[in-house]
């Protein structure tokens, strides 16, 4: 199961980030596709040059890059063509009203649509409705994530969800396993 973790700009920036990464991996003998980075606009305008070269040695680590809360900062489009980023993550603020916002329908609609077309996965945030659920999967949003899946849970009831016992008690629907594979996801990265 790929692991989500949210990096500050504090974090990103210090010397040895790329190499705790490293390490990190290393000692629990995890490969790097397991854990994803999730990293803010505000991170990757910020002196790009060494932006390009730590995301690039993360990347050759087999680690994955997602840009959280897309939208909501200075949405440079040049960097989703020059840094390898796999998931763009749509920010709640744009999801909350939906579907009857019409500029927030737009404003998603257009991104699922940008990220598609630049072949990157699309993650809308803070999803508490099967309206939005809907709304998301008629846009063409590949995952979502918040309470309509799955509270915040403890990490004892979290590690329950992933115990064999419990994946037989699930449904063996394509809808609800989907759902609760999202649930899952979205416990993991904290929405």
């Amino acid at each position: 199961m790929r692991m989500s973790v949210n990096v500050s700009a504090l974090q990103f920036r210090q010397p040895g980030f790329v190499d705790g990464v490293r390490r990190v991996l290393a000692h629990h003998g995890l490969p790097g596709a397991l854990l994803e980075l999730e990293l803010t606009e505000s991170i990757l305008i910020q002196d790009v040059e060494d932006t390009l070269s730590r995301v690039h040695a993360l990347a050759a680590l087999g680690v994955q890059l997602a840009i959280d809360d897309f939208g909501t900062g200075y949405s440079s489009l040049g960097y989703l063509k020059r840094l390898p980023i796999s998931r763009l993550k749509i920010d709640r603020s744009f999801v909350a009203d939906l579907p009857g916002d019409a500029s927030g329908a737009s404003i998603v609609d257009a991104v699922v649509n940008l990220g598609r077309a630049l072949g990157l996965q699309v993650i809308a945030e803070g999803v508490e409705t099967e309206a939005q659920r809907r709304f998301l999967a008629r846009c063409g949003c590949h995952e979502f994530q918040g309470w309509l899946f799955a509270p915040a849970l403890p990490a004892a009831q979290f590690e329950a969800l992933l115990t064999p016992k419990a994946a037989a008690r699930v449904v063996p629907l394509p809808r609800r396993a989907s759902r609760l594979r999202r649930g899952i996801a979205a416990t993991a990265s904290g929405d």
